[in-house]
């Protein structure tokens, strides 16, 4: 009944996969004013955490099915988890997000080229890397390392973030692993989270972080559920490297961030690199189930 109800929605699978990314980009625009009140790493905390009760009021977490052979990997996934959510609020606090999106952007779709097993396939980070240099132009007096530098963190977490889903997806598919795996980010991101929080959280706050749970991961999770059953995961992979670009427009749109000619520039090199990356950057599935155990590659941030 669910796979027949799947394959009748009325949207197109790409348009699901846009609305997953707009999604996305929209929880991380606005959480911006919540990370001025509590911190990026309370922020994430608090996401991680909300989100982590609705992920669980959603789907009982398999623990029955967990083998001691799989506790490290989710363990591991977890942690890349809650440090990818933390860095990425803490670069967002300091450059454009949409600058944060294209450097954070370079995990992936580095993993990507690597998977490719081609020399060739290399070409793809380095134009990209072009990209994020036009973007974040060190040469100028605003250049804000310390932004960069998380977003950067945020790139490694999310490549082991892939690499451990991946790995622990060929056990566990879609909800099953979010719901193990995200509370063990809240309690991550709690470590730095809880004290940067402590003393500001409010009913409005909450309120805030419950909307902003449900923008990230709930919305995006079943979007690209929806998307994945009706599309290659290498469709949809060459879809999402439009990611970056929708962070500029959302932080132009809802944060007025403006981005110059140059930057323009830079944000379609690393779109241009991440399309290319994906043509032989993704391991085919085994079954349409473990595709969709991919599809949470974007949901945490």
């Amino acid at each position: 009944m669910t796979n027949r109800a799947s394959y009748n929605v009325p949207v197109p699978p790409w348009g699901l996969a846009v609305a997953a990314m707009l999604s996305v980009q929209l929880g991380s625009a606005l959480s911006v004013d919540l990370i001025e009140a509590v911190g990026p790493a309370g922020t994430a905390w608090l996401r991680l955490s909300l989100g982590a009760l609705i992920l669980l009021a959603l789907a009982r977490p398999p623990l029955r099915a967990v083998r001691r052979r799989d506790v490290p990997t989710l363990l591991a996934l977890g942690m890349a988890t809650g440090l990818m959510s933390v860095a990425f609020l803490a670069a967002i606090e300091h450059i454009p997000l949409g600058t944060a999106v294209a450097v954070e952007f370079l995990g992936p779709l580095t993993v990507a080229a690597v998977r490719s097993h081609s020399a060739r396939a290399l070409i793809w980070p380095a134009v990209a890397l072009l990209g994020v240099v036009l973007l974040t132009q060190p040469w100028q007096s605003g250049f804000d390392p310390a932004g960069v530098g998380f977003a950067g963190l945020a790139a490694v977490a999310w490549a082991a973030y892939i690499v451990l889903t991946q790995r622990i997806g060929d056990r566990f598919t879609g909800i099953g692993t979010l719901s193990l795996t995200v509370p063990i980010a809240a309690v991550t991101a709690a470590i730095v989270g809880i004290p940067q929080a402590a003393g500001h959280l409010t009913l409005g706050v909450l309120a805030a972080a419950a909307g902003l749970a449900v923008l990230l991961p709930v919305l995006p999770f079943a979007f690209e559920m929806l998307a994945l059953r009706r599309m290659t995961p290498t469709a949809f992979g060459t879809l999402m490297a439009l990611e970056p670009a929708l962070g500029v427009l959302l932080g132009l749109l809802v944060l007025h961030q403006q981005p110059s000619a140059t930057q323009l520039v830079g944000i379609l090199l690393v779109v241009l690199a991440g399309a290319a990356a994906q043509r032989g950057g993704r391991r085919r599935p085994r079954s349409p189930e473990q595709a969709g155990s991919h599809a949470d590659l974007d949901l945490i941030r």
